[in-house]
Formats: C-alpha cells, sequence, structure tokens
C-alpha cells in the first residue's frame, strides 16, 4: 500500500509539471546530410551548458539534464518528423533544440512539437516563413531570420562595389527565402541580380546549372547552399570552368570545412553568419576550447544557448512542462534582469529560484523579438590567405 501511494504520489507530482529528478532534453540536427560537418559542435554546446547546469546542482529540487539525439538529416522533412516523434513519444523530452534546416524544422513544429505541445529552439533554422508560423507559442530561434541576413549580405556586397551579382540557391525552404530577400534587398538598393536559379542537392555534377550561371554573368555569385552538399558543388563547377572566382556565402556555407575544401581559391570572395561579437562570445570561445571544441564553429553558440534557454525557462517556471514554462522563455532571454553569460548558468538557476530576474545575453547576445526569434548580428568574414577571417559585425 506504501508504494502504492508512493506511486501516486509520484504521478500526481509529474502531471503537475514540477521538475523531475531527471529531465530530458531532445537534440534533432542533421547529423546526416548537407550540414553534417556543422552538428558536431552544435551538439557540443549543447552538452556544454548542460554539464554546466547539472555541475551546478542548482535547478529545482536537484534537477539534472540529460540529452537525447536524433539525427533530423537537415533534408528529408519526413525522416526529420519520424525523429522529432521518437523524442517526444518515446524519449519523453521536455523540450528540443533544434531544428536545424528550415524545411524539417517547419515539418517537425507543424506535425510533431505543437500538436504535442512541446517546445522547440531552433539554432539554425532561418527561413522567414518561421516567423509568420502558427506555432501556438512553442518554438523559439536563437539564429536571426534570413529576412535579416538579405538585407545584410546585400550591404556587403555593395559596400564592396559590386554591383552585378548571379543567384544560386539551394532548392527549399531555406534556400527560396534567403534568395528572395536577398533579391529584394539588392535590388532595392540599386544592385543587379543577373539570375536567380536554383540547384538540388546531392547530384554528382553541376556543370548545367554552372553554365546557365556562367551566360548569365556578373561580377561575383551568391551561393545561398549547403557546404557539404549542392553549394560546395556549384563552386567546384565554376573554379574549375572558369566561370566565376569571387563568390558570396551564406551562413550554409561559412565554415571551416568551406576553407577545407577550397583554401586559398576562395582569395577574393567572402560572406557572413550569425556571429555576435563581445564578452559573451569570448567567454563562450574560451569555454569551449577547455572542453575540446572550437567555439567559433557555425551555429555552435546559438547550440549552447538555445540549450541554455529551456532550461533557465523551465527554472523561472518551477516546471518542465512545456505548456508552463513556454511562457517564460522571452522574460529570461531579455530585459530587465542580471545580464548573464556563458559559463554564468549556476549564477542565473540561483536567482531564478530566488525569484530575481535576469537577462540572458548568452553566447550570441541573445535578445528575442517578435515571435520570440533573435534580432540577429552578423559577422561578415572573408578568406584571405586560405583562412576564415572575421572582417566586422553588421
Amino acid at each position: 500500500m506504501k508504494n502504492l501511494m508512493l506511486a501516486t504520489a509520484v504521478a500526481a507530482l509529474t502531471a503537475s509539471g514540477a521538475l523531475a529528478a531527471d529531465v530530458k532534453l531532445g537534440v534533432s540536427l542533421g547529423f546526416t546530410g548537407p550540414l553534417e560537418s556543422m552538428a558536431p559542435s552544435m551538439l557540443k554546446g549543447v552538452e556544454m551548458a548542460v554539464k554546466e547546469a547539472n555541475d551546478s546542482g542548482k535547478a529545482m529540487d536537484g534537477t539534472t539534464f540529460s540529452i537525447v539525439q536524433a539525427d533530423s538529416t537537415c533534408a528529408d522533412a519526413a525522416a526529420a518528423v519520424t525523429a522529432v516523434e521518437r523524442l517526444v513519444t518515446s524519449d519523453k523530452v521536455a523540450g528540443i533544440v533544434g531544428g536545424m534546416c528550415s524545411g524539417e524544422t517547419i515539418a517537425s513544429l507543424e506535425k510533431v512539437a505543437v500538436p504535442n505541445g512541446v517546445v522547440m529552439i531552433a539554432p539554425s533554422a532561418t527561413s522567414p516563413a518561421l516567423t509568420t508560423i502558427d506555432d501556438k507559442g512553442f518554438f523559439f530561434r536563437t539564429a536571426p531570420s534570413d529576412a535579416r541576413q538579405g538585407e545584410v549580405m546585400a550591404d556587403i556586397i555593395l559596400e564592396r562595389g559590386i554591383k552585378s551579382v548571379a543567384v544560386t540557391y539551394t532548392n527549399n525552404d531555406y534556400g527560396k527565402g534567403l534568395a528572395e530577400s536577398f533579391k529584394s534587398a539588392y535590388e532595392g538598393k540599386g544592385g543587379k541580380i543577373t539570375i536567380t536559379a536554383a540547384h538540388d542537392d546531392g547530384k554528382a555534377d553541376y556543370a548545367a546549372e554552372v553554365a546557365a550561371l556562367a551566360a548569365a554573368g556578373g561580377d561575383a555569385l551568391v551561393v545561398a547552399g549547403y557546404v557539404d552538399q549542392g553549394g560546395s558543388g556549384i563552386v567546384r563547377g565554376a573554379l574549375d570552368s572558369g566561370a566565376f572566382n569571387t563568390f558570396v556565402f551564406t551562413d550554409g556555407m561559412v565554415s571551416q570545412t568551406l576553407v577545407d575544401k577550397f583554401g586559398k581559391e576562395l582569395e577574393t570572395s567572402f560572406g557572413q553568419n550569425p556571429s555576435a561579437e563581445g564578452e559573451g562570445r569570448d567567454a563562450f570561445i574560451a569555454k569551449a576550447k577547455e572542453s575540446g571544441f572550437e567555439g567559433s564553429d557555425a551555429f555552435a553558440a546559438e547550440a549552447y544557448d538555445a540549450a541554455a534557454l529551456l532550461i533557465l525557462a523551465m527554472q523561472a517556471a518551477k516546471s518542465a512542462d512545456p505548456k508552463v514554462y513556454k511562457d517564460k522563455v522571452m522574460d529570461v532571454a531579455n530585459a530587465p534582469g542580471e545580464k548573464i553569460m556563458p559559463g554564468e548558468l549556476a549564477k542565473a538557476l540561483e536567482l531564478l529560484a530566488d525569484g530575481k530576474d535576469i537577462d540572458y545575453v548568452g553566447a550570441s547576445a541573445v535578445e528575442l523579438v517578435g515571435p520570440g526569434e533573435s534580432a540577429g548580428t552578423y559577422r561578415e568574414v572573408d578568406f584571405k590567405g586560405g583562412t576564415l577571417n572575421a572582417v566586422k559585425t553588421h
């Protein structure tokens, strides 16, 4: 009878949304697919935030957090939905860091997360379509919308005196949204686009696509694609044929992998990706180094911040129930409150436990606006000397 009463009490506690002894966090990233080279550092960012929270011992009622991984593949929406369904229905996660690519994020959100009332915080899904999606308050992202990236990219190109470009984009939600955003901004500022053409990922040869881009011409080629897939295929074809020697790269391309593939062939090329500068980023990169990975890798900082926001929102709500803590995400992310940097999750958990406000700055200068997405700071980069170099922020 005592065991029955205990079991009933535990069930009631769980149903009330109180934090359990161990709370599972799902991580839905493309561990295979067109951005698989970015996923390991993003996962390490999540792991660092979870370890920091666990080591502090300051989460409600001695709560600890564990990670359950799922491979979204980035490119296959059906596979991503299946993977996220497993996280929600089988693994019983209380929140998800993910998705990684925009199309699979939209599918997972609409078909799994919203119907089941589970919070998703995406570190790298950037399609403008996610701004207006009917998420019922369950979706947030620490990466800014490509509506912002399009404007930044247009400014960077024009500042460099490039008045005409050809555009190739990966044929999905991410590529289409970014190409449209850029086209509107660039033409609105007086630039000329000679052609806007989609490319499909997974092809062995991109000669036909490169030929069409070359025929249209332009002072540079904008590549809104994926570094582990068609984006690099287009670049290789363009370089080998002499069609273009200057490329403008979007966030899906800017990474060490791009440098490893092309090195000094990118001497006159440049691009941009989300990346805040300052105290928070410096602290994150230092802590990442201690943890054995490169903190400046694409979206690693945003992944750390996504995990931290899940944990801190639960602490603020005193609940691991997504239907409860979703209303605290914006609160912990924004002013007022004491500013929280990477490495300060213990302090943040303690302040929240005492009923005080925090303003989570984190690794990517988190400031959530509108429907819960990052206001957005971008890092302009170039590849002079065969290395990835930060130029300035926008």
